[in-house]
């Protein structure tokens, strides 16, 4: 049968953008949940009976059952906590599979795909099991289990036997026990042959379940599910329950002894009756002895079944705490190595800068040794100015360039901000222009009626009137527009006037740092011509003075080691106060300009 075309269109369009890799587990989720959901229901309300096996065996075909079942085995990291929408898409998946007509695909259908949907499940009901919100979605996750369970019996062995559901068994929560034993009856009443159509291995084994429910619980709806369970599969099973009620001994006294008074005795007391007449037929002492050895072996190997359990999880145990413990002294080594490794590496730096400075004094004085006398004493100055020249080099190109960086990022800032301004403007246009825009003609709908067209203008105002616009109008937009132009052209003009000062307060204090300069680097009086004489005349006095002051300064760090001068104009910055300036002036008889001496004092360098 092949599918009708929105059909195959829908399923074409989910498997394509399941196919997208860049989708999370989350919402693959659901669109698959929105997706099955829409699909179902639409083949569900056709008149065709046929519909919804064709979409059923469409999605199959197409692999969308086989995404849903990728996504139900992702671990719960994977999943992100959103369970209800993996509940959902578990009850989805289970009823997309219950229907579907593989064709030539049967075997792999019922041997293969499948037996995965059921352990994806089942992985599915064990994690909700341990989870305090999840008793609702573990019950869905279960009718979907048994829903499944109702149109495959042959499923049934795999779910007995998956460690998922002896996880679930191993559970001591009461309503997880009662959701087990309800989805079993559950089954077991919508399939009448479900129990007929398994083997002996298989209906032991749910009989199994039952007895144990009724001999390890003592909740009273747990027991009653128990009971009616039993009784269902005596109904259905008939003389093939004889030889399985042989593998159990005493159920006859254990359902007197603890069920009685439970408010269920009438079910009690049918399902003693059935124990009680099966054992008469059966009681010999060959099978008495055989049910007792076979009780003995069932024992041992649940024993050791439990014993194993406890090693494994004790060697678990003890190898995490091996591993923790040789990871933190591997951690350990490593930080000591890296550490030892340092200063190591600090100390070889230590000697080579050790060795270097020896070598460069060395051969220093070696050159030293090499130069007349009267030359040593040049030879030094001229190294330190060479030393400081360079120091200041640095200097200045570090204060150069960290204020060049300053400015950029200014800059920048604001071609952002003009940027924003812009961009927030145009949009504004645009909006306006749209507001302003004539809307497009509207033609008559064809059908539409004179009474009908009144009724829609009707509702049109109704709604226009309940729900006012907040829209400005043009009169109001262009009262605004009058009142903003004198703010801006006053902020303009305000911010170019600052500008100009700004400006003229550069000027000013460029024009004092060139001055400034011009008198540090002035010759001597006695090397000095008119021509020069007349550039260091300045119209300012707070310039001369400025000029004085940074003269004396400079006079005064002259006679403090080169080190200890750079060190204070590179980085300190700080001048001579007034206080000092005067005591140097009493002490040298006067002012000194350019290294030449005033009222008979001579220069040092000439005194040296």
């Amino acid at each position: 049968m092949e599918l009708l075309e929105e059909e195959e269109a829908l399923i074409s369009e989910l498997r394509r953008q399941l196919e997208e890799e860049d989708l999370k587990p989350e919402e693959r989720i659901v669109l698959l949940n929105d997706s099955l959901n829409k699909v179902l229901s639409s083949a569900a309300l056709q008149t065709d009976s046929s519909a919804l096996t064709r979409v059923k065996t469409g999605l199959y075909h197409s692999g969308v059952l086989t995404h849903c079942v990728r996504l139900l085995s992702l671990s719960p990291s994977r999943l992100g906590g959103n369970w209800t929408s993996a509940a959902t898409l578990a009850h989805l998946t289970s009823s997309s599979c219950v229907g579907v007509e593989p064709g030539s695909r049967s075997e792999a259908f019922h041997r293969l795909f499948l037996p995965s949907v059921m352990e994806a499940l089942l992985s599915l009901a064990s994690q909700l099991m341990s989870r305090a919100e999840g008793s609702s979605l573990f019950r869905k996750v279960m009718d979907s289990v048994g829903w499944l369970l109702s149109a495959h019996p042959h499923l049934t062995a795999q779910v007995l036997s998956s460690a998922h559901y002896e996880h679930i068994q191993m559970c001591d929560d009461v309503t997880v026990s009662l959701l087990c034993i309800q989805m079993w009856i559950q089954t077991c009443t919508v399939n009448r042959g479900f129990l007929s159509q398994l083997g002996d291995e298989s209906a032991l084994l749910l009989l199994n379940e039952a007895v144990a429910q009724l001999a390890l619980s003592s909740d009273s709806a747990v027991g009653g599910a128990s009971t009616r369970l039993m009784l269902l599969m005596a109904n259905q099973l008939g003389l093939r329950l004889h030889s399985l009620l042989l593998s159990f001994t005493g159920l006859d006294s254990l359902l007197e002894k603890d069920w009685r008074g439970r408010g269920f005795e009438q079910d009690v007391d049918q399902l003693i009756s059935v124990v009680q007449r099966e054992t008469a037929v059966s009681r010999q002492p060959e099978a008495s002895a055989e049910r007792v050895r076979a009780a003995c072996v069932i024992q041992a190997a649940w024993r050791s079944l439990q014993t194993r359990r406890r090693l494994r999880g004790l060697s678990r145990a003890v190898s995490a705490l091996q591993r923790s413990y040789r990871a933190r002294r591997r951690r350990l080594q490593e930080q000591e190595a890296a550490r030892q490794w340092e200063e190591q590496l600090r100390y070889q730096v230590c000697v080579r800068r050790r060795q270097a400075r020896r070598r460069f004094h060395q051969k220093q004085r070696e050159l030293l040794l090499l130069l007349p006398p009267d030359q040593v004493r040049p030879y030094l100055e001229e190294c330190e100015r060479r030393a400081a020249v360079v120091i200041q080099s640095v200097w200045r190109g570090f204060r150069e360039r960290r204020r060049r960086s300053d400015v950029l990022r200014a800059s920048q800032r604001q071609q952002r901000a003009a940027r924003t301004l812009q961009r927030a403007g145009r949009r504004l246009l645009e909006k306006r222009r749209a507001a302003e825009a004539p809307p497009p003609p509207r033609t008559g709908e064809e059908g539409l009626t004179d009474r009908r067209r009144a009724e829609f203008k009707q509702q049109v105002e109704e709604y226009i009137g309940a729900h006012r616009s907040t829209r400005v109008s043009a009169e109001e937009c262009a009262s605004l527009h009058e009142e903003v132009q004198p703010l801006l052209r006053a902020a303009l003009q305000g911010g170019e006037q600052r500008r100009r000062e700004e400006q003229r307060v550069e000027a000013l204090l460029a024009c004092a740092r060139t001055q400034l300069q011009l008198l540090r680097d002035a010759p001597p009086l006695s090397a000095v011509t008119a021509t020069q004489a007349e550039s260091f005349l300045s119209p300012s006095a707070s310039v001369a003075a400025r000029a004085r002051d940074a003269h004396n300064a400079t006079l005064q760090a002259s006679r403090l080691p080169w080190g200890r001068t750079l060190g204070e104009m590179t980085h300190t910055g700080q001048e001579a106060g007034p206080a000092h300036l005067q005591e140097l002036e009493a002490e040298l008889g006067g002012l000194f300009i350019g290294g030449s001496a005033v009222d008979g004092v001579k220069p040092r360098h000439q005194d040296e």
